[in-house]
């Protein structure tokens, strides 16, 4: 039987949900831009000093998942038998980042918030960037811990994010269908690599 979540925990919990929660109704109301973090502290009904607690700015809401997710995907990653071929690599990768399309479209709603934020704030555009980045510098280090050649551990995060990229930009913002067009460019990619 699982262990029971202790009480403090499940309030810590709940009031970053609030916030976020908070956070995305306004941003959908009056605009990123629009949006103070006094606004989201009052209507999430906590004090600023708890919103600082979770988050250091409103740009860290809205990618309020971003260090979740590349922990999970890290540890996936590292569970993986090791691979040292450009192609076997690259379909490890694509395992991980197939599940991770599952992940950020699980709540459906809160993935087509995400994405008109994006499309609508170029500060947010060039957050996600630089999120997209550090998780292929952990795939890398993660490679070249397990002793992938350099050359193989420096290309294959760079190809597995582009195609996460183009399959994200076919998917035109549907949640239902990025799954699917980010499976379809690796699947383009891994025919590249012709006959194993």
């Amino acid at each position: 039987m699982p262990e029971a979540v202790p009480l403090r925990q499940r309030k810590r919990q709940r009031a970053r949900e609030q916030i976020v929660e908070a956070a995305f109704a306004l941003f959908a109301e009056r605009g990123f831009g629009e949006v103070t973090v006094a606004d989201i502290a009052e209507r999430a009904e906590v004090g600023r000093t708890t919103f600082f607690r979770y988050f250091g700015d409103k740009q860290e809401v809205a990618f309020s998942d971003e260090r979740q997710i590349v922990e999970r995907l890290t540890e996936r990653h590292r569970a993986l038998p090791a691979a040292h071929d450009l192609a076997g690599v690259v379909e490890q990768i694509r395992a991980v980042v197939v599940e991770l399309c599952d992940e950020l479209t699980a709540d459906v709603e809160h993935y087509r918030a995400y994405e008109r934020l994006l499309r609508e704030n170029p500060e947010l555009q060039d957050r996600a960037a630089r999120k997209f980045h550090v998780l292929g510098e952990v795939f890398r280090d993660n490679l070249l811990g397990r002793g992938t050649p350099r050359v193989v551990a420096l290309l294959a995060p760079h190809l597995a994010l582009a195609c996460y990229h183009a399959g994200r930009e076919l998917a035109g913002g549907d949640p239902t269908a990025l799954r699917a067009a980010v499976d379809s460019a690796f699947a383009q990619l891994s025919e590249s690599f012709g006959p194993a």
